[in-house]
């Protein structure tokens, strides 16, 4: 027999009983029966109950086991009594009656317990990250990864991609976000970079004659953590195609995505129909480029209903440049108290409040009831009604000024109504590709003009559209939005040395600087460029989603916590003064 198993903790059934069996695995849970042990034993792949009696000659070897005890056990398997069945186990049927046993590991008093649904503190569950991980529900979490991650890579290699890796020790990109530095011990004063993602390599792959390109890639970056990113390093989903248009790039991840939700989402709805959405109109009638259509609200431009209106605040708003107001459609939030609800978010979120007129039954039929109703009057308030589309029974809430002062937080409100009145639908992945972004941006305080996505990616009308003004230049660049999700970015890539100069030099970046910066595939583009396109899809976030959690870390073996540290590995730890010395670098002490 096997030192330490014969079967797993999932393996026996009633065709076993009479056998003499090897398990191996972990005290889940002990119950004494009036001087019987029960133990249920559980390893990764189940748990099968096993039993002991005074008249085993290791009754008092089992008697000292306790909670997370790893143990092999001999033993014979049993059938259960037709009433003590368990139905839910696959080793139901059974149970084992212990004849030897060996202690493999004992455990000492445990941080946290690992049966049951008892809920830690983050920092305790990170700190213990190996006993948290035992869990049954994290067990199944990292399980659901692994099993995603195979299912991309076979249905990428199924549609003619092969599997590539690029360097993970590289030069500094701009991607977005801080770059993980790393010093160089050969190149004293010069650092190389750990990858935001293999962008320019993968373009490099393309130059290089490569026609599909895929890979599994961790990516590093120094970011602020969120519930839904990691702080310091992620893995995607990195693919690359030569001769392909933003529409190509489409249709060959939609089946690779659609597939692996189909085959993970436990029977839950995937739309098959994914709408192209411009970010102009994301922004105008979701408040966000991330959108989740499970929601059926669409906010809408209302402006003119207010102009020159007795309601002042906004009539005077209007007046100035750049301004609109904003209606947030509501169907069956037509009650005061859900009105005062959302005045209150509103308030919470900094805003003095939100207007907001529903409709109810009166004694001439329909009414608009709510102080912007009065303000308007009953000519305005039909006009608007008949606009949303709305009756009795039902509210709009308004927001106005500049957009980019209202904008996130009409977004949020959209998400809070759709949820309080159950218009979201749940059990469902409702997908839209974003498109038409805008390739600059401008800081609000200074002006100057930067890239707002990808910087390598090619302007809608080539060089000829960056010759006007470069905030109304779109690019060839699209996401892929899931129930409020970014799963997917990606962008037609700008492959001509000329019109990625010009891009550059709006931006406030000269060619010099992108010859140094960029010179490896600067140089490349030289030399035959085909045209090429891809995206990148977020393996946490799809596992994320896949298993029904809104923490990212969930879904990740090792994660760090919301500062950035590994309180297992203790890391970020401080270097040692040789390690300094050889990379000739010093610690300064922080300013007080």
């Amino acid at each position: 027999m096997h030192a330490y198993r014969s079967h797993t903790c999932a393996d026996l059934t009633s065709a076993n009983v009479g056998e003499t069996v090897r398990l191996s695995g972990w005290v889940n849970r002990i119950r004494d029966h009036g001087g019987i042990l029960f133990i249920d034993l559980r390893d990764h792949y189940g748990i099968t109950q096993v039993l002991c009696d005074p008249d085993s000659p290791v009754f008092e070897d089992v008697e000292k086991v306790r909670s997370e005890w790893c143990i092999r056990i001999d033993g014979e398997v049993k059938a259960r009594d037709a009433s003590l069945v368990n139905p839910k186990l696959p080793t139901g049927e059974i149970e084992v009656f212990v004849r030897d046993i060996e202690v493999l590991g004992a455990a000492e008093e445990l941080p946290l317990i690992v049966f049951g649904d008892q809920e830690y503190p983050e920092e305790t569950r990170l700190r213990y990250r190996y006993l948290d991980l035992r869990r049954e529900a994290m067990q199944r979490n990292m399980t659901l990864r692994s099993d995603v991650v195979s299912s991309i890579r076979k249905r990428m290699w199924d549609s003619g991609f092969r599997e590539y890796q690029t360097p993970i020790i590289t030069a500094s990109s701009p991607e977005g976000a801080r770059d993980f530095l790393v010093p160089s011990r050969l190149h004293p004063g010069k650092f190389y970079a750990l990858p935001q993602a293999p962008q320019q390599f993968k373009q490099l792959i393309m130059v290089s004659g490569f026609d599909k390109y895929f890979q599994i890639a961790p990516c590093f970056r120094d970011e602020d953590p969120r519930a839904d990113r990691s702080p310091t390093d992620f893995y995607q989903l990195d693919m690359e195609m030569s001769f392909v248009s933003q529409q190509d790039v489409f249709d060959t991840i939609q089946p690779v995505m659609q597939g692996v939700f189909e085959e993970f989402g436990g029977g839950r709805k995937v739309d098959t129909d994914w709408p192209q959405i411009s970010y102009r109109d994301a922004a105008l009638w979701y408040g966000t480029d991330k959108p989740d259509l499970r929601n059926p609200i669409k906010m809408q431009v209302v402006s003119e209903h207010f102009r020159g209106s007795g309601f002042a605040i906004f009539a005077k708003l209007l007046e100035q440049d750049g301004t609109e107001i904003r209606a947030i459609p509501a169907p069956k939030g037509g009650s005061r108290k859900f009105c005062d609800r959302m005045n209150a978010f509103a308030q919470k979120e900094g805003l003095p409040g939100m207007g907001y007129i529903f409709w109810r039954d009166g004694e001439n039929g329909m009414e608009a009831a709510g102080p912007l109703a009065k303000n308007i009057g009953p000519e305005r308030t039909e006009a608007i009604r008949q606009q949303l589309d709305l009756g009795v029974g039902d509210a709009a809430f308004f927001l106005g000024g500049k957009p980019s002062s209202f904008e996130t937080i009409a977004g949020k409100a959209r998400v809070v109504i759709g949820n309080e009145l159950g218009l979201t639908e749940q059990d469902r992945f409702a997908f839209a590709w974003i498109v038409d972004f805008p390739m600059y941006e401008a800081d609000e305080e200074t002006g100057k003009v930067d890239f707002s996505h990808n910087p390598f990616s090619m302007p809608q009308g080539g060089i000829e559209a960056l010759n006007g003004d470069p905030l109304y230049v779109l690019g060839y660049q699209y996401d892929l939005a899931c129930n409020g999700y970014e799963l997917v970015s990606g962008a037609i890539r700008n492959h001509k040395p000329e019109i990625m100069f010009k891009a550059f030099e709006l931006a406030g970046y000269g060619e010099d600087e992108v010859r140094k910066r960029f010179g490896g595939m600067v140089n490349a583009f030289r030399f035959g460029a085909p045209p090429h396109g891809g995206c990148a899809a977020g393996i946490d976030r799809m596992v994320m989603l896949l298993a029904d959690t809104a923490n990212i870390r969930e879904v990740i073996m090792f994660p760090m916590n919301q500062r950035a540290e590994d309180l297992m590995m203790n890391a970020p730890s401080d270097p040692t003064s040789d390690q300094l010395m050889e990379l000739g670098l010093r610690v300064l002490p922080k300013e007080d």
